[in-house]
């Protein structure tokens, strides 16, 4: 059922795994920024002697790369999901000229990789713009455009021949909620600042959407044998009741927060539902001159995702709510919740596969889906059944999705080795294949340990999903 040439992978973020965060002339980035506090991160306007911030070593991959991308290639990955911390690059993001240092990191590290035969797919903008661009307005600036631009053609000519797979944005869908305004958007702003607007967001993903264009188009220049995706960060709502008033508010929730971005980056035009939209929440987006036709010609080839849940829309103000990957929904009677009450629902794998594939008809990518959870570690080891009956259900939906037609390139589960979380910058709450003996402040041995989901994902992969 799957190809020969299936891409069985995991993934990680720079700002989440590698620290390191002042070493190699690398600079500040916004994730550099948010200190540790109670229940999630807060923003402070630059580095605070005396607050702990868990990006700034976080699992400590940048030192022991070599030691985890080997542990991946005895897991047996054929890809490896990472991205590349911008700062390293650029420190500022203004400079004219890259930092050698940070491109000779990630030389030594991707060369890693394909010393083992192990595909690296690139995130270019992984929620960490420089801190620098932030105070001059991040996203929401239209220069941001160019820095980005600089960024991308710097990478595009160094890993020529090297990488195939480039992802422009990551969750790009995340600039359109609230929480998204300085991870996604860069901009230097707590989320509930009452400059958080739509009007603001939407304006800033309008420039990233023009700056993926440019950067697809670059790309292909360059190399036409690079691959240029999108990413989204799927929220599968569906409608809580029969109600029609249910099932169309479902429509609207997924047309704005499913398919607004990839109708826009995969079809290269702003959807007619989004005209609506805008006008009835007074946005008003500022073109330039020439956008549209950069949209036109810069769609992506492939469209990749995450997806760790669904919830329910609907009308009912009493309905119970449930937590969720970036946006709450209300709670679905039919389906269990992981510890920290995300709903648990591998049929709505196949569900959004095929949503996406019978919209767009390009190739798709899962690039994290995977379960949180609090891992123990006894005797040196870490049994995590719950982990592996999460993801080997979501492997038999997907597997159900490809007979169903579906063209699925790779399946790079959240996450190769534990890592720090975005929202509230803890390690409490694992993903991982590889645990890492690391603690919400920073404690540890960081000795790296296989999960029992690692063996169990090791046989996946070498019977090419026949033994799950």
């Amino acid at each position: 059922m799957f190809d020969k040439n299936f891409l069985w992978g995991a993934s990680t973020a720079a700002n989440q795994v590698e620290g390191g965060w002042n070493e190699g002339g690398k600079g500040v980035s916004v994730i550099d920024v948010l200190a540790q506090g109670e229940n999630q991160r807060m923003e402070t306007d630059g580095v605070i002697p005396g607050k702990y911030y868990s990006s700034h070593k976080a699992v400590d991959f940048y030192h022991h790369y070599k030691e985890d991308i080997a542990l991946f290639a005895e897991m047996g990955l054929k890809a490896f999901r990472l991205s590349i911390a911008w700062t390293r690059i650029f420190p500022t993001g203004t400079e004219h000229s890259p930092n050698e240092a940070g491109l000779a990191y990630y030389d030594q590290l991707i060369d890693e990789l394909k010393k083992y035969h192990i595909e690296p797919v690139v995130t270019i903008s992984h929620y960490e713009p420089p801190f620098a661009l932030s105070k001059q307005g991040g996203w929401a600036n239209r220069q941001m455009i160019e820095y980005y631009l600089n960024f991308c053609r710097v990478l595009f000519e160094r890993y020529k021949g090297k990488v195939k797979y480039w992802i422009t944005f990551n969750e790009i869908n995340c600039l359109m909620v609230p929480f998204g305004i300085m991870t996604a958007g860069g901009i230097f702003s707590k989320i509930e600042d009452p400059q958080n607007t739509e009007q603001l967001r939407f304006q800033a993903l309008h420039h990233q959407f023009v700056a993926s264009a440019r950067a697809v188009a670059l790309a292909h220049q360059i190399d036409p044998s690079y691959q240029l995706g999108c990413m989204i960060a799927s929220m599968l709502s569906y409608p809580l009741t029969c109600n029609p008033q249910d099932v169309f508010l479902a429509l609207q929730h997924s047309q704005m927060k499913n398919n607004f971005c990839p109708d826009v980056m995969v079809r290269g035009r702003y959807p007619g539902y989004s005209r609506r939209y805008f006008q009835e929440h007074e946005i008003t987006i500022a073109m330039e001159p020439g956008d549209e036709e950069i949209l036109k010609k810069g769609t992506v080839d492939f469209l990749s995702f995450s997806y760790y849940m669904s919830s329910c829309i609907g009308i009912n103000p009493e309905a119970e709510q449930v937590e969720g990957n970036l946006i709450s929904g209300l709670k679905n009677p039919y389906l269990q919740a992981s510890e920290y009450g995300w709903q648990i629902d591998s049929l709505g794998l196949r569900y959004i596969l095929n949503s996406f594939f019978d919209r767009y008809q390009v190739p798709l990518m899962i690039v994290e889906n995977g379960l949180g959870a609090r891992d123990t570690l006894e005797n040196g080891q870490v049994h995590d059944a719950y982990r592996i009956a999460y993801l080997r259900e979501h492997i038999k939906s997907l597997e159900e999705a490809l007979a169903d037609g579906v063209e699925v390139i790779g399946y790079l589960p959240w996450s190769a080795i534990d890592l720090m979380a975005l929202s509230t910058g803890n390690i409490e709450k694992r993903y991982g294949f590889v645990y890492v003996d690391v603690d919400n402040q920073g404690n540890g041995s960081f000795q790296r340990i296989k999960k029992d989901s690692f063996y169990w994902y090791q046989k996946v992969i070498h019977s090419n999903g026949a033994q799950k």
